[in-house]
């Protein structure tokens, strides 16, 4: 009798139950920026004109005017941008942090946590690897630059989408002079 419930139950059960865990925010700075001894907050405000031009660059919508940007520094010398971000796998949220050097390349993602019960593998390092080094002056889209998951398509996709909108948009803060 039990054998004949338990796939009932487990079937009833909502799809965050998939939710993993996998660093947190200030654990993933640290992964991605190891030599930095002081991570400081900078909040960006973008205004219109702004937000168009992430649009122009991202190729899609700039999403929103603040951004939460962590300036890694060593001896008081910026050595890149951790920003986190959630976009939407399927279903549920899929968090994620971008790590980009002051020259505007990407330096690593991080995946912190992943609630979606199918598409995990974008947390995989060969995946998140192909994002290292590119500019938003890349495609970065998946089916060109970026390599698609079978059975994670709508992960990989809102994942690369969300990583090119943040390079974007650090790229025009920086230009802005609102960033280090």
């Amino acid at each position: 009798m039990r054998i004949e419930v338990l796939p009932i139950v487990l079937g009833a059960l909502p799809a965050s139950v998939w939710a993993v865990d996998y660093v947190s925010a200030s654990e993933a700075e640290a992964l991605m920026f190891p030599q930095a001894d002081e991570f400081a907050t900078v909040n960006l405000r973008l205004d219109n004109a702004q937000l168009q031009e992430v649009g122009k660059r991202a190729g899609l919508p700039a999403r929103s005017a603040q951004w939460g940007v962590r300036v890694a520094r060593r001896a008081s010398s910026p050595l890149g941008y951790v920003v986190v971000d959630n976009v939407i796998g399927k279903f549920e949220l899929i968090t994620y942090a971008v790590a980009v050097g002051t020259d505007g390349a990407i330096r690593q993602i991080e995946i912190l946590s992943y609630r979606e019960s199918h598409g995990g593998e974008v947390r995989l390092p060969a995946w998140r690897k192909q994002f290292v080094g590119k500019t938003v002056a890349g495609p970065l889209r998946v089916g060109d630059d970026i390599a698609n998951i079978s059975g994670a398509t709508l992960s990989c996709t809102h994942v690369t989408d969300g990583v090119r909108r943040i390079v974007a948009v650090l790229q025009v803060a920086h230009e802005a002079g609102a960033l280090p």
